[in-house]
């Protein structure tokens, strides 16, 4: 019986050490979050545009400065088809960056797309900060 409890023991604070504790941690990480806007491709820099356009065949992640102005872009790489779409899940602030968590939804099962290969990317803008970034 207390082998049973010095190993639930041991569990417990191997589960705790290990983070165990429901997500706590990322939630004390955030300080605040973040205003932002999706940019449409029009609106995307031309500088920016073609740093994407260089990138978009592979996963890539990077972000730009310009004229007080800091876009964050996540993209996913080629696509066989069309019908994905990407999706920013939050961007805030912890107490030394800035994290993007965006996300990439592919097609449903029935659902109709064109079979012409797609790169699928996310640029959003903000007020330009001095963190650094980090991407989930």
């Amino acid at each position: 019986m207390r082998r049973w409890i010095a190993v639930l023991c041991m569990l417990a604070v191997l589960c705790l050490a290990a983070g165990c504790a429901g997500g706590e941690e990322e939630a004390k990480d955030k300080v605040a979050d973040l205003d932002f806007t999706i940019v449409s491709e029009p609106e995307i820099p031309e500088e920016l545009r073609q740093l994407i356009e260089e990138k978009k065949a592979n996963e890539f992640k990077l972000s730009y400065s310009a004229e007080g102005n800091l876009y964050i872009v996540a993209g996913y790489g080629k696509k066989d088809t069309g019908g994905y779409s990407v999706s920013v899940k939050a961007v805030y602030l912890t107490e030394n960056a800035i994290v993007m968590d965006s996300d990439l939804t592919g097609p449903g099962q029935d659902e109709e797309v064109s079979q012409a290969p797609t790169y699928p990317y996310v640029v959003i803008c903000m007020e330009d900060r001095p963190e650094s970034i980090v991407f989930r």
